[in-house]
């Protein structure tokens, strides 16, 4: 098995403050889902920020819940599409909202977070028809929300950034909505799990193994009848990567989606593709997300900010 690649020292102390995570099953799902769900509330606070709650029909008339934060009286602003993370499996349209919350801060723009369904209770597509059945509700309804229609951001980290992926697909594929920009933060990519990088997170303690990772995408595959996984749940298995949006992905070095997601930047770039990679040494999975104000969490919201910022502002 590969040596991992050591995670920072700020970190790994930070990291050693917390809980060992047990294994992910079924049953321990059950028990993880309440703390992968937090409340908006607070971070609302102190904030100049209107929030709509809605719900629209899905794609296949079950009720897909939308969140919607604006700053006051948008008018023309950006939005970004956040796409929650949590491995398929568990994670609410509030999980890591901090990190769009930012975007909303920096440059007024609107906000609006999808609840799609989740593994194993749903499967195949279910997940990323949701996603894009919001993404179109969101276009389709964008003077209304004061948003401008040719600055729609799909966003999303982890499993939401896989999402995000295979949702910009799906939009270049059925011709819109029109995507500005994609940014898949630690993305969730490729079902076969089987990188260097994943063998080196086997077995090993962590917020994301290769263990938990494949019952991600167990729960996920279980939904699909046939042997064919469609790309749009797993991107890394898409054809052609041409006439993408403008994309920043980045990931930690010491994670398991490190090598799936760097092959993914040299897949658009092949094809022409516009791509910005960052992998930040000594990062684990998720850690700007769960250490926020750690140096290195800093740098990396920092540096994914400033480029969104290049993209809205072009």
């Amino acid at each position: 098995m590969p040596t991992p690649t050591e995670i920072d020292p700020q970190l790994r102390t930070l990291l050693a403050g917390l809980p060992a995570l047990p294994g992910l099953d079924r049953e321990t799902l059950a028990q993880i889902r309440p703390f992968a769900a937090p409340a908006i509330e607070p971070l609302l606070e102190g904030r100049a920020v209107t929030r709509r709650e809605v719900t629209i029909p899905g794609p296949d008339g079950a009720p897909l819940p939308l969140t919607i934060l604006s700053p006051p009286e948008p008018d023309g602003a950006p939005c970004v599409y956040w796409i929650h993370g949590g491995g398929m499996v568990m994670g609410n349209r509030y999980s890591q909202i901090d990190i769009p919350l930012e975007w909303l801060d920096e440059f007024g723009a609107v906000v609006v977070s999808v609840d799609y369904r989740l593994a194993p209770e749903s499967g195949g597509t279910a997940l990323v028809d949701d996603a894009y059945q919001g993404l179109f509700w969101v276009a389709q309804h964008a003077a209304e929300l004061g948003i401008d229609p040719s600055r729609i951001v799909v966003a999303g980290a982890s499993a939401g950034g896989g999402l995000a992926a295979g949702v910009t697909l799906m939009a270049r594929d059925r011709s819109g909505p029109a995507v500005a920009a994609q940014v898949l933060i630690g993305p969730m990519l490729d079902h076969r799990n089987a990188t260097t990088s994943s063998r080196q997170f086997s077995g090993t303690p962590g917020v994301w193994t290769r263990e938990m990772n494949a019952f991600g995408w167990r729960s996920v595959l279980a939904g699909l009848t046939g042997e064919v996984v469609p790309e749009y749940v797993s991107p890394a298995l898409a054809s052609d990567l041409s006439d993408l949006p403008p994309t920043y992905l980045d990931a930690g070095s010491a994670e398991v989606f490190r090598d799936e997601d760097v092959t993914y930047a040299f897949r658009i770039w092949a094809v022409g593709g516009r791509a910005d990679l960052h992998i930040w040494d000594g990062g684990f999975h998720g850690f700007d997300a769960l250490f926020p104000d750690a140096p290195l969490s800093a740098d990396a919201r920092g540096t994914r900010t400033a480029w969104l910022r290049r993209r809205l502002t072009a």
